[in-house]
């Protein structure tokens, strides 16, 4: 599988151009990373122009009336349409964001749509997310307990308890901001990432939770978390509007204070 860098790789070519009918007055132009393993070509960016008239605000709109109704082959991912299963992530414009969140009025000019960068890219705007989510699943994402839960109840917290969790379990698992990290890019193989280390965060001040310790253990380590720079890309690109460098920072704190 080809990986997609930003800035565009060199071997992207210029391809095909998918006029819009004579008759469309409100034309935008998508340019659009295509790229199948299977055929054995290099990547190419294909230009479809749209009709605005005859489709919805989003960009995942465009690309589903593309699909439907102009190129049939062009591959990506996308469920919900609401902005809450991260499906449609991708780079849009220059940035990593959700397609069905991305008004296509706040894009000027030519809007270029990538895969989310440095991923393995499985076909057009599909990245492999294989290692991303084997990475969310070694912060092992559950309640670890000792204690037997209560026979007649559930493991209460207090609302103020509870509102620590509250932010970080927003978290859609899209992608976008750990494939905004230059960090990641480069070292996705041993660092966690954002997205992966605010699902620790998550867990880590959960107070029903009773394996802290073993946590912060496993996250001690010169890649797994301290390659974290705090440049913020993750947080900038986050369309949930979360923090993973706040969250990472706190990690190091709880870390640097339990060395007391």
């Amino acid at each position: 599988m080809a990986e997609f860098r930003l800035p565009s790789n060199s071997r992207v070519q210029q391809g095909k151009t998918h006029k819009a009918p004579a008759s469309a007055v409100n034309v935008r132009r998508f340019a659009v990373y295509r790229y199948d393993p299977d055929s054995g070509n290099n990547p190419r960016v294909d230009t479809y122009e749209v009709d605005l008239d005859q489709c919805g605000p989003m960009v995942l709109d465009a690309l589903i009336k593309i699909k439907n109704e102009i190129d049939s082959t062009l591959t990506f991912r996308r469920s919900c349409r609401e902005g809450i299963c991260g499906s449609c992530a991708m780079n849009i414009d220059g940035g990593n964001t959700l397609a069905c969140t991305q008004a296509i009025e706040d894009i000027g000019g030519d809007i270029k749509i990538y895969p989310l960068p440095h991923m393995p890219v499985i076909k057009d705007l599909v990245p492999d997310l294989t290692n991303f989510y084997a990475q969310y699943a070694s912060i092992k994402p559950w309640l670890q307990t000792r204690t037997p839960a209560p026979p007649d109840s559930e493991r209460l917290q207090s609302k103020d308890d509870q509102e620590l969790i509250d932010s970080p379990s927003a978290c859609i698992l899209c992608a976008c901001c750990s494939t905004s990290c230059p960090s990641y890019w480069w070292n996705s193989d041993r660092y966690l990432g954002p997205a992966a280390l605010l699902a620790s965060y998550r867990w880590l001040v959960d107070t029903r939770d009773e394996a802290t310790g073993e946590r912060l253990d496993e996250l001690e380590d010169p890649f797994r978390l301290y390659r974290c720079h705090t440049i913020m890309n993750c947080t900038n690109a986050c369309p949930k509007d979360l923090n993973p460098a706040r969250a990472i920072g706190e990690i190091k704190q709880m870390i640097a204070l339990r060395r007391l």
